[in-house]
């Protein structure tokens, strides 16, 4: 089986609410969506969202890299068997002098591309894209599929009523996990963090995410400030080009250090397993590239002894949402998992199913051909801002 065509959108998905980090405040996203057609007719679908604070780019660079005839023509002429597709996507690279010397530029791009091909190739083969994911020898002592999966639940700014409704509502719904967003110049961490641990009770796991917030040279005083509210993770404490201090720094820390901005690609992991300057992962498929990325930074996690998360980007629809629980579902040793927020956070998630976590923050694995969901063409239609076949 082979590619006919490629057909490339930019859609803005507006957002219920204002999401405010550290590193950034939005009220909706600019996703990058690639349908796939196969000969057949059969097509699948893929979602990237870019991110300059991440991996460097904006979404007119990953629509100038998506309508790029040449890229276009390189990946239609991937095909054969699912298994031939499994194994060159597996070596397929965007050209060096893109991705840079940290290899990340361009990720969500290549996530939408990757997924796109990989549920066609699945479908037409009638089988779900967990199958195309066994097929990566990196797979071997990861693959641990399970009926269903745990989401924990972001805490980002809001007022005092706000958190106390919320971890009210959470407390009611017993979810498991919770991680609270730090960092902003106007807030006081500590009185944040031990508010929450307060409304929150003692039986809700606890973590922080500072993206990038805070200096090498005050760390050390921050964690201890906060760790006695007993929290079991602190994701992107400084910014990546203080990485370097923080290997010498993480050592002394009394809390587990995650990796989120420093770790979008292969590169990364490895210079932060070379340079022991973190405990766990968190890899989100679009900042990483895709399924196939994803699982091999997971078998470098593994390797080297430490732990992942599963990650999301603020804004993920339905597409990236399946995607996610294909990955949750099959891949074992995660310490936690984001994502499938659809409901609560986007107003249009482009799906026909709703992916939405339910109470306990569970949700079921997806059994159906493909990413296991069906999109919602009108859905797309109304939020699209450009769209273009750049093969086919």
């Amino acid at each position: 089986m082979h590619i006919k065509l490629f057909h490339v959108y930019h859609v803005r998905i507006p957002l219920k609410q204002k999401v405010t980090h550290a590193s950034f405040s939005r009220v909706d996203t600019d996703t990058l969506l690639v349908c796939c057609q196969l000969m057949d007719g059969t097509t699948g679908w893929g979602e990237g969202l870019p991110r300059t604070y991440v991996t460097g780019e904006s979404i007119d660079d990953a629509w100038q890299l998506a309508t790029d005839a040449g890229l276009s023509r390189s990946l239609a002429a991937i095909g054969g068997s699912l298994g031939d597709v499994v194994g060159q996507l597996a070596q397929f690279q965007f050209h060096a002098s893109i991705c840079g010397q940290r290899e990340c530029f361009g990720n969500s791009v290549r996530c939408a591309f990757e997924l796109a091909m990989l549920d066609a190739f699945s479908r037409s083969a009638g089988v779900s894209i967990s199958a195309a994911m066994q097929l990566l020898p990196e797979v071997q002592g990861l693959w641990e599929p399970i009926e269903q999966v745990r989401y924990s639940i972001p805490f980002t700014a809001m007022t005092f009523w706000q958190q106390m409704q919320r971890a009210m509502k959470l407390r009611y719904y017993q979810v498991a996990a919770v991680k609270v967003k730090v960092g902003l110049p106007t807030i006081d961490d500590t009185r944040l963090v031990g508010r929450l641990r307060w409304m929150l009770g003692p039986g809700i796991d606890l973590r922080i995410d500072a993206n990038e917030a805070w200096r090498a040279s005050e760390l050390q005083q921050r964690v201890d400030s906060l760790a006695r509210f007993g929290l079991s993770a602190i994701e992107q404490p400084v910014p990546h080009r203080e990485m370097m201090q923080l290997a010498r720094i993480k050592g002394k820390l009394p809390v587990p250090i995650m990796l989120d901005e420093s770790l979008c690609s292969l590169v990364d992991a490895k210079h932060a397993v070379e340079q022991e300057s973190c405990d766990a992962f968190n890899v989100r498929l679009s900042k990483c590239g895709g399924l196939i990325p994803a699982i091999r930074l997971a078998a470098c996690a593994k390797e080297a002894g430490l732990g992942m998360q599963l990650g999301c980007q603020v804004g993920e629809t339905g597409i990236l949402s399946a995607a996610g629980r294909q990955f949750a579902t099959h891949i074992g040793g995660l310490w936690f998992v984001e994502g499938s927020y659809d409901r609560f956070l986007v107003l249009e998630r482009l799906t026909v199913e709703d992916l939405t976590l339910g109470r306990g923050g569970f949700a079921p694995a997806l059994s159906q051909p493909g990413l296991g969901v069906t999109i919602d063409q009108a859905a797309i239609a109304r939020v699209t801002i450009r769209e273009a076949q750049p093969f086919g």
